[in-house]
This record gives structure tokens, C-alpha cells and sequence, in this order.
């Protein structure tokens, strides 16, 4: 099967990428936005963005590191602390790669097999910390088929064969999603789905701005939007986990409204307002 050529960037780039995935729901950071957002773009800033976040991922993903981690959970029933670091690198770079797809993807979708293991690398993750035994054996069970070598090759094959929007349509998508994100925070309560659709949207601009500065490190706006989103960003994890762990413990169901904290709810309209839609 033949596949696409991509442009190769250097081990510093991929270095400023990883420093930036590692920091992308860092809470405490005192980034402001720009005076403006720009949203004007080349197609081939399009290309090169989809290029890196693959590389990024074809560099740090080994099948058989992952399966050696899925099957130590599934003998212990937990990681080590080295183990859970080594397990939470190559699960943000799938989310990663995964943002990649819908932002820059002509589709703007991720392709469906990598979707679902993203998705259940994060339920595993959540099974560990939680030590949740019936689920670390479901969710390990169903990556290792996932993590089969004709499934792996066709993943690859898929990832590799990406059509890349252009600049417009780019913008465009973008764009839709702010109004998304406008409309969702118009209330004043969120269930947990609607908030986690919400930290999604987040999620997804702060992967594009840690792209963009980790190509070109001198673009100052895409740092302090990076930073400015971080913020939220963690911030919207922290709560997601304390809902998580309501929702196991049956304290609180995942469903029910909740009011949206107000240290996430002012910069994220803050962010909507200046957004040129």
C-alpha cells in the first residue's frame, strides 16, 4: 500500500512540541490573550501542522512499549509511577494526533479505529488511577485487539493518507467551533457531557496553538494563546476528574447539571468575544 510524503522537521521541533503537549493543562499560567486573534492562514501552514503532529506520533508510539504497558496493568491491576508516565506520553500523543485529524482533516474527523483506541486508552487510564479491576480488564482486553498488527498496519496506513483541508475551510471549521463553544457556555449549567464538550473545543485550539509555536517559536500570539488556553484547559481536567470520581464512587451522576466555576467560565468568554467569527 503506497502512502502520502509528509514533511520531516528537525528533533528540536518535535522536542518544542513535546515540552508544549506536556504543558497543555498546566493551571497557574499568567498568559494573557493578544489585543486580536488572527485566524488568517496558508494552506500549507495547514500541511505542515498535520505533517508534525504525525511525525510527533510515528516518533513516540511503539506498539509493543504500549501492549507491554496494557499487559502489566492487566497482570497487576496498576502501573508504577514510572510506568503511568511512560503511559500518559503516548496517550497525549494520540489525543494529539487525534485533534490533528478533526482540525486539519478535509473531513475534520477522526478516522473511526484510531478514534475508538484513543478512547479507550483514556478509559484505561481512568480504570488505573481509580483502580477500577472489572474495567482495567475490559478496556485492556478490547486495546489489545486494537493493538493487533493488521489493525496497527491499516491505523498506520490511515494516519499516513490524510487529506488536509485548505486554509478556508480550515478557518472555517475553526470558526464553527467558537459559535459551538458559544452557545454551550450560554448556560449557566452544564451536565457532564456538555462539559466535557466544552474542555473538548478547548482542548482542540490549545493542540493548534502548540503546533503552531512549536514550528515557529518566535509566533509570540500562538505562545500566549497556548498559555491563556492551558489555563482553562486544566483547570476544565481537575473538575472533569472530580466528576469522574462522583460518578464511580456514586456520589453525584455524570449526567446531572452543575453550575460552570466561574474561573473557567470568565476566560473562556473572554476567548469567544475576541474570536473573529
Amino acid at each position: 500500500m503506497s502512502s502520502k510524503k509528509w514533511e520531516k522537521f528537525p528533533p528540536e521541533t518535535i522536542e518544542r512540541l513535546f515540552q508544549a503537549v506536556e504543558e497543555d493543562d498546566r493551571v497557574g499560567s499568567t498568559a494573557s490573550l493578544p489585543p486580536s486573534i488572527e485566524v488568517q492562514c496558508s494552506t500549507e501552514s495547514v500541511r505542515h501542522c498535520y505533517a508534525l503532529c504525525l511525525q510527533f506520533w510515528q516518533e513516540g508510539v511503539h506498539r509493543e512499549d504500549l501492549l507491554k504497558l496494557i499487559n502489566l496493568a492487566l497482570q497487576q491491576g496498576e502501573l508504577n509511577e514510572k510506568d503511568q508516565l511512560r503511559y500518559k506520553h503516548i496517550r497525549a500523543r494520540y489525543k494529539h494526533l487525534r485533534f490533528a485529524q478533526r482540525l486539519y482533516g478535509k473531513k475534520h474527523e477522526s478516522d473511526f479505529m484510531f478514534r475508538l483506541t484513543t478512547v479507550y486508552l483514556g478509559h484505561f487510564q481512568d480504570a488505573i488511577r481509580h483502580r477500577g479491576g472489572g474495567k482495567i480488564k475490559l478496556y485492556g482486553r478490547l486495546l489489545k485487539i486494537l493493538l493487533s498488527a493488521p489493525v496497527w498496519r491499516w491505523v498506520h496506513y490511515c494516519l499516513r493518507n490524510v487529506t488536509v483541508d485548505d486554509a478556508s475551510g480550515f478557518i472555517h471549521y475553526r470558526q464553527q467551533k467558537i459559535r459551538m463553544l458559544k452557545t454551550m457556555i450560554a448556560s449557566p449549567t452544564l451536565t457532564g457531557e456538555r462539559f466535557h464538550n466544552v474542555r473538548k473545543i478547548i482542548s482542540q485550539q490549545v493542540s493548534y496553538y502548540d503546533t503552531v509555536r512549536s514550528i515557529d517559536p518566535k509566533h509570540v500570539d500562538a505562545a500566549q494563546l497556548s498559555g491563556f488556553l492551558s489555563n482553562i484547559n486544566g483547570l476544565m481536567g481537575d473538575r472533569h476528574d472530580e466528576m469522574v470520581a462522583d460518578e464511580l464512587s456514586g456520589r453525584k451522576s455524570y449526567r446531572e447539571s452543575s453550575p460552570l466555576a466561574e474561573n473557567i467560565r470568565q476566560p473562556v468568554e473572554q476567548f469567544v468575544a475576541r474570536y473573529p467569527l
